[in-house]
């Protein structure tokens, strides 16, 4: 009964907390090519940047943002032991849209700072890996960054996306998707549907595989980042 005293009611409430975020690169004037990398689910930013070493160079600075929700990854039962590592999450399907309104808003606020402290106008990739796919995406299409380039490495594009918000907002947008022939997590078959879905949309969507499983490839992100991250026109 709407209004009953008995039944429990919501009350959403905002509040501030303290996020953190990893750079690879010098954090100072001169940076010519910006990397935000988002990671995978239960993962820490700290050891997700250490996978982009081989890319770092002169004014190029890599920054790895860390999800807002951390936890301890127990066993199969949920328990967890003094020594048990710790991960991090996105969101999950509890009170999502304002998990989602809450990252793109930290993620905006990541970028202003990097763009403010190194003085950069330059072009921005951004990563996103696993989870971090759908978080990337949801990013651009919500958020205050316009990429020149977007890497969305085994991951889901969020399905309940229409095809309209995606031609609309990924527009000009150059768009690589990376799967690994080995993936049990995320199939190339899935990717290469996901390719298809955004080419429908009128992006200009690459697809790129590897031989290997659930992880960034050297290789094949030694060869991303060889290209100038131009943003496209049309």
């Amino acid at each position: 009964m709407p209004g009953s005293a008995d039944a429990p009611r919501e009350h959403p409430i905002s509040t501030t907390r303290t996020a953190r975020y990893f750079t690879l690169g010098a954090p100072a004037p001169g940076v010519d090519d910006l990397w935000i990398v988002c990671h995978g689910y239960g993962q820490l930013a700290s050891a997700f940047i250490t996978q982009f070493t081989s890319i770092v160079r002169p004014g190029r600075l890599i920054v790895a943002p860390e999800a807002l929700s951390r936890f301890y990854q127990g066993d199969a039962q949920g328990r967890h032991e003094r020594d048990s590592r710790v991960g991090a999450s996105w969101m999950t399907r509890e009170d999502r849209l304002a998990e989602i309104g809450d990252y793109v808003r930290y993620l905006d606020q990541v970028a202003a700072e990097v763009r403010a402290v190194t003085g950069t106008d330059a072009p921005l990739r951004i990563l996103g890996f696993s989870q971090g796919v759908s978080t990337a995406v949801r990013w651009v299409l919500q958020g205050e960054v316009q990429p020149a380039q977007l890497i969305l490495w085994a991951g889901d594009v969020p399905q309940d996306v229409t095809q309209a918000v995606l031609g609309e907002g990924l527009t000009g947008i150059a768009v690589d998707l990376v799967s690994g022939d080995r993936d049990r997590l995320v199939s190339s078959g899935f990717v290469a549907r996901q390719q298809a879905r955004l080419v429908r949309s009128g992006i200009d969507a690459s697809l790129h595989r590897f031989d290997g499983g659930h992880r960034l490839d050297r290789a094949l992100l030694e060869r991303l980042a060889s290209g100038p991250p131009v943003r496209r026109t049309g």
